[in-house]
């Protein structure tokens, strides 16, 4: 009730949102022309829901530390809100990287840009929550660290919304700048200072009754996982606000990109990658190295052959080999875990494979929904690994010449000129060849939008699992065009991880069905094999 009074109080006596305009316009501008996509229907009000969602599990840890119910009832009753709110912050991201792709024309999908930190850090931190809550409802342990991480998901969108309400950091992202950024910043003070104060006044009440028994087990591996979350989102933090920093001490505004991101954040996401094969191996509270390594043999080994094809298939990058050894590390892991259950049910339990491998996602969708997740962030990496063999071309083409790169010709056809209702159209036409084999028709275009007098770029993609093919229609005149053309590796992998993380998290948030005594002791210790 108090976040919505505050944001009320905006509305009401701040920023008036039916606020007109000082004069009246013959006709109105329309909408903003980079905003007239269809991805633009979901990805605002997916982040949006994922920023309030999280409100309620801050305001119930709130509650906790108010009221010292400090055990893990708040825990366990915000937890469908919380995997809600992941799951939207999730999606919002994902349509915003698509939108990204498809609608500002450069050829990439993330730019390490001011607001798209802005949603990725609550994402982070959200993320560390999730796992380390398991910790405590399982152990009694890491009470002030969840607490800390809530309270940072909740700080970290409303830090969000200061940057994209601000215009204090300049950013493709934000299409509004309003005197809003200083009451943000107010209110997050206020809301750091007292969550500060009541944390800190519980200190006493909120020590851990259990300790790690062994460095070798899945509590320290949620752990790792868990300091690996929050570098990755510090190293964003600091990426993000340097350039105020830097003004603000220096008077000069340094610009932080992604040479700065990709070469902090990539070892420390290669880490992640590797204890998301390791935690699903080991068992809790202690795993002999023994047991561990015998686990373990099948996924390195598989790992290491996946290597050497990769070399003998002519990839020498160090970087990108490691990616794939760790992707195809997990994705055993991961195999090895279904497979496994399934067989012991199937032993124990007398159930067909097939029903044993539906009871066995069913009957425990935490642990098995959560490995989907997995599976769907294995497959985004090894999208992003991708990215490493684009390849680009700039090429000028008189009607009817082709061009060639890789395997695809792209026959230049023609020029049109046309209009529509709200914009000028210029676009070129191209019939795509793959091998020989004519495969369509490719339509990049230019458009002038009349209401705001704004140029865009229309790009036209040729997506297959294997490759995008990308084309830019970068100039044109009266006899020729110009054409930036890419090849973008395993980008559609990323949206199909996308819809499999989306998939393994509903599944997650299935209510968990009751079982008899006899069937649920079966299962732990079908679970425990």
């Amino acid at each position: 009730m108090a976040v919505a009074f505050f944001f009320l109080l905006l509305v009401v006596f701040v920023a008036n949102p039916f606020k007109t305009l000082n004069y009246t316009p013959q006709d109105g501008s329309g909408l903003n022309p980079m905003l007239q996509n269809p991805g633009m229907l979901f990805h605002p009000p997916a982040l949006f829901l994922g920023y309030v969602g999280f409100t309620v599990p801050f305001a119930f840890s709130i509650a906790a530390l108010i009221t010292r119910r400090l055990g893990d009832t708040w825990i366990r009753t915000t937890r469908k809100w919380t995997l809600f709110s992941w799951f939207c912050l999730t999606a919002g991201n994902l349509l915003g990287m698509q939108w990204a792709y498809v609608e500002l024309g450069w050829g990439g999908y993330w730019a390490w840009d001011p607001v798209e930190n802005a949603s990725f850090m609550p994402w982070l931190t959200a993320t560390a929550y999730l796992h380390s809550v398991m910790i405590q409802e399982k152990r009694d342990m890491l009470k002030v660290w969840n607490i800390v991480l809530i309270l940072s998901t909740f700080l970290l969108t409303i830090f969000g919304t200061f940057i994209t309400r601000s215009g204090i950091i300049a950013s493709v992202h934000s299409f509004v700048q309003s005197s809003l950024g200083w009451v943000f910043l107010l209110f997050l003070a206020v809301v750091l200072a007292v969550s500060l104060v009541l944390l800190i006044y519980r200190l006493p009440e909120l020590k851990s009754k259990n300790q790690l028994d062994s460095l070798v087990s899945r509590e320290s591996s949620f752990l790792y996982n868990n300091l690996l979350l929050v570098g990755i989102a510090f190293a964003v933090f600091w990426g993000t606000l340097f350039p105020i920093i830097s003004e603000a001490v220096r008077g000069v505004k340094i610009t932080v990109g992604p040479p700065y991101f990709n070469a902090v954040i990539t070892p420390i996401a290669l880490a992640l990658l590797l204890l998301t094969g390791i935690c699903p191996l080991i068992a809790w509270r202690r795993t002999s190295l023994k047991k561990a390594a015998r686990k373990f043999l099948y996924p390195t080994a598989l790992s290491f052959v996946g290597a050497l094809v990769l070399l003998w298939s002519g990839i020498h990058s160090p970087m990108v080999l490691i990616l794939y050894m760790l992707c195809i590390f997990v994705f055993v892991t991961l195999i090895m875990e279904f497979a496994n259950g399934t067989r012991t049910r199937h032993a124990m339990l007398n159930e067909g494979y097939l029903e044993a491998f539906w009871n066995l996602v069913t009957r425990n969708k935490r642990r098995y929904g959560g490995y989907i997740v997995h599976a769907g962030m294995v497959m985004a990496f090894a999208a992003i690994g991708g990215s490493a063999f684009n390849m680009e071309a700039q090429v000028t083409m008189k009607k009817g010449e082709s061009f060639r790169i890789k395997e695809y010709t792209l026959r230049y056809d023609g020029l049109s000129t046309y209009p529509t209702a709200n914009k000028q159209v210029i676009a070129a036409t191209l019939t795509l060849f793959n091998q020989g084999h004519e495969k369509g028709i490719l339509v990049p275009e230019k458009r002038l939008y009349k209401g705001q007098q704004q140029p865009t770029t229309d790009v036209a993609i040729y997506s297959t699992l294997k490759e995008d093919l990308y084309v830019i229609l970068a100039g044109h005149d009266r006899d020729t065009a110009t054409f930036k053309i890419l090849v973008n590796p395993l980008v559609s992998w990323l949206w199909v991880g996308g819809v499999v993380m989306a998939l393994g998290t509903v599944v997650v948030m299935l209510p968990q069905q009751r079982q008899p005594v006899k069937v649920r002791l079966y299962e732990q210790a079908a679970e425990e094999a």
